[in-house]
C-alpha cells in the first residue's frame, strides 16, 4: 500500500530523472530518492549511458543511511548485467527496507524481474505510483521496448492561416527567436533528427543541436535523411558536421553508396513500396534497431504527410506564428486521397502555451 508521502517523494524522483533529458539516451531517464524516516538521505539520476544508474548514485550519497530506507525509483530497478551491474542487487546489499517504482520496466530483460528479486530478498516492493508521468518522461524508450519502433515527433511551424512557406519556398523565419530556441531543446532530447532529401536539396540544413553545453552533457543526435533514389550530394552541410548521419535509401548502387560512406556517414538500403516510395515502416523499425527512442522530424509536407498516413506519428509540436501568408503559400501536409470526413486524422491537443510571440501547440495522434 502507498503511504501519504509516496507521491511527494516520487515527484521529486521524477524531477531528478528529467535532469537526464538530454544526456541519458539511449537509456531511459531515471531518478531515485532514498528516504529514511522523514529525511531524504540520498538522491541521484542517470546522467549518461554507460555511467552509474540513478540508484547507484543515490546509494553512494546515502552511504550507511540507506539501511532501512525507502527507495523511490521512477523505473523498476534493473536486474541484469549490462555496462553496469544490476541495481536490484545494489539495493539489496545496501539493506533498503522498501522500494517504490513508478512503473515496471518494459525492457523484456527486466519486465517485473527486478521487483521480484527484491521481494525474494524480503524487501517490500511495489509499483504504480505516478506511472503515467514516468511513462510520459520516457515515451520513446517505452514505445521502443514494447513495439520495436521509436516515438515519432513532428516539428512544424506555420502561419495563422496554416502555411509553412511562400509559394517560392521562402520560409525564414516564420517563427520568432524564442520558438527557434525551443526547437533546439526538442532536438536535444531526441535520439535522431530526421528529414527528407527534398529539404536537404532545397535548404542544405545542419540538423544539429545548437545549445550551450552544460558540463559535457550535450549530445548530438543521429542525423537521418530519407533519400529513396540516393540523391544526397557529398557536399551537403550536414555530412561534414560533428556526429553521425544515416542516409536511408532504396537505391543499391554500390558506387554511389561508396561515394557517401565514411567514418561518420552510413547508407542503409531499405525496401521500396509498390508506389515507389521508401518503406517508412521499415525505416522506423531500422531506427528502433539503432536504439533510437525519440525521432524528431523536421521535413516538408510530403514526408510529414506520408508519416501521418502510414500511422507512424505519435506527436506533433506545431509553432503557430501571428502572420498570414495567403492561399498560394505551402501547406503543412501532403495528404492525398482524403475525400470524406471520416478519413480525417484526429488529434488530441495536450498542451498550448505561448513561446515568445508565437504559440506552441502539442498534440498526439488520436487512437
Amino acid at each position: 500500500m502507498s503511504d501519504a508521502n509516496d507521491h511527494l517523494y516520487m515527484a521529486h524522483a521524477l524531477r531528478l530523472a528529467a535532469r537526464g533529458l538530454y544526456s541519458s539516451d539511449p537509456n531511459p531517464r531515471v531518478g531515485c530518492v532514498l528516504v529514511r524516516g522523514d529525511q531524504v538521505v540520498g538522491e541521484g539520476w542517470h546522467q549518461r549511458a554507460g555511467g552509474p544508474h540513478a540508484e547507484i548514485n543515490a546509494l553512494a550519497q546515502a552511504g550507511d543511511a540507506a539501511r532501512g530506507a525507502t527507495a523511490y525509483v521512477t523505473l523498476e530497478p534493473c536486474c541484469h548485467h549490462g555496462r553496469t551491474p544490476p541495481c536490484s542487487d545494489a539495493l539489496i546489499q545496501a539493506g533498503v527496507a522498501r522500494v517504490v517504482a513508478a512503473m515496471q520496466d518494459p525492457n523484456p530483460r527486466v519486465a517485473g524481474n527486478g521487483l521480484a528479486s527484491l521481494a525474494q530478498a524480503g524487501i517490500e516492493a511495489q509499483t504504480g505510483v505516478m506511472a503515467a508521468e514516468a511513462e510520459r518522461l520516457n515515451c520513446g524508450f517505452v514505445k521502443r521496448m514494447r513495439t520495436g519502433l521509436p516515438w515519432v515527433r513532428l516539428k512544424l511551424a506555420m502561419s495563422l492561416d496554416g502555411r509553412t512557406a511562400l509559394a517560392s519556398g521562402e520560409s525564414r523565419w516564420i517563427t520568432g527567436e524564442s520558438a527557434r530556441a525551443d526547437v533546439q531543446r526538442l532536438r536535444a532530447r531526441s535520439s535522431a533528427i530526421l528529414t527528407g532529401i527534398g529539404t536537404v536539396l532545397a535548404d542544405d540544413p545542419s540538423l544539429n543541436v545548437r545549445l550551450a553545453d552544460r558540463q559535457g552533457e550535450l549530445r548530438q543526435p543521429l542525423r537521418v535523411v530519407l533519400d529513396s533514389r540516393l540523391r544526397m550530394p557529398p557536399s551537403a552541410r550536414l555530412l561534414g558536421l560533428p556526429g553521425f548521419t544515416w542516409v536511408l535509401t532504396a537505391e543499391s548502387d554500390a558506387r554511389r553508396i561508396d561515394t557517401l560512406t565514411s567514418d561518420t556517414v552510413s547508407v542503409g538500403v531499405l525496401p521500396m513500396r509498390l508506389d515507389k516510395r521508401l518503406n517508412l515502416n521499415a525505416a522506423m523499425r531500422f531506427l528502433g534497431e539503432q536504439d533510437c527512442n525519440e525521432v524528431h522530424v523536421e521535413a516538408g509536407s510530403t514526408v510529414c504527410g506520408a508519416l501521418l498516413q502510414d500511422g507512424l506519428v505519435d506527436e506533433l509540436v506545431i509553432y503557430l506564428a501571428p502572420h498570414l501568408l495567403g492561399d498560394t503559400a505551402r501547406g503543412l501536409f501532403a495528404l492525398p486521397g482524403l475525400q470524406r470526413m471520416e478519413q480525417r486524422i484526429g488529434l488530441t491537443i495536450t498542451d498550448i502555451r505561448a513561446v515568445g510571440d508565437d504559440w506552441r501547440i502539442t498534440a498526439t495522434v488520436a487512437g
